[in-house]
């Protein structure tokens, strides 16, 4: 199948009190994190979705080889965010994998065993990783279900939606929590620089 990938980088932190996504964790703003994950995967192409300070997201991330979505309605959530980078992808896309811009965690290789797993499943609807037995991000999502997403509203992601399908979502469990670590409080961003500065992360 052919897969791209969708970072999602267009809301306005309203938790973090800053642009969190531009915020600098380690040698890198974190939206480098998620990014730099995409584009050494197998998933292609890579689009940022961008909203909230996009100039500065662009500037960012200029020397990337991205293509760049722009969100008007990013202040109605992140259903419209979603919204918008599915109407962009390529006709000949079978299915993308939806990146939520603040989780540094999310690597080249759980992306590739993601649709690995998914192309070996070619009557699923959906992937979602899971750790002990909890939904995580990110999601890989068939074009089947491009059609339904347009109708998603306010600050929600695919979740719903996979939840009305469960039957057709592949559920792939890891070893780690990884996929439900996100970085949307101050608290969390000084707890992952703690990390990155012990040589963790």
């Amino acid at each position: 199948m052919n897969i791209a990938a969708l970072v999602l980088a267009a809301g306005r932190s309203t938790r973090m009190g800053s642009h969190k996504l531009l915020e600098v964790l380690g040698d890198r703003p974190l939206i480098r994190y998620c990014v730099d994950a995409a584009l050494t995967s197998n998933a292609y192409p890579v689009l940022v979705v961008t909203g909230h300070n996009q100039g500065a997201m662009v500037a960012t991330l200029s020397s990337a080889d991205v293509s760049f979505v722009s969100n008007p309605d990013y202040a109605e959530g992140l259903s419209s965010s979603l919204k918008a980078g599915v109407r962009a992808l390529p006709s000949s896309i079978d299915a993308a994998i939806i990146l939520l811009g603040d989780m540094p965690l999310i690597t080249h290789d759980l992306i590739n065993q993601m649709i690995e797993f998914f192309n070996a499943s070619p009557h699923a609807l959906a992937l979602v990783p899971t750790y002990q037995g909890e939904w995580g991000n990110p999601v890989l999502l068939s074009r089947k279900l491009f059609p339904e997403i347009e109708k998603l509203s306010g600050d929600t992601g695919a979740r719903k939606l996979l939840q009305s399908h469960h039957a057709d979502v592949i559920e792939m469990p890891i070893m780690n929590d990884h996929v439900l670590i996100d970085l949307d409080t101050p608290e969390a961003l000084a707890k992952a620089r703690s990390f990155v500065r012990l040589g963790n992360v």
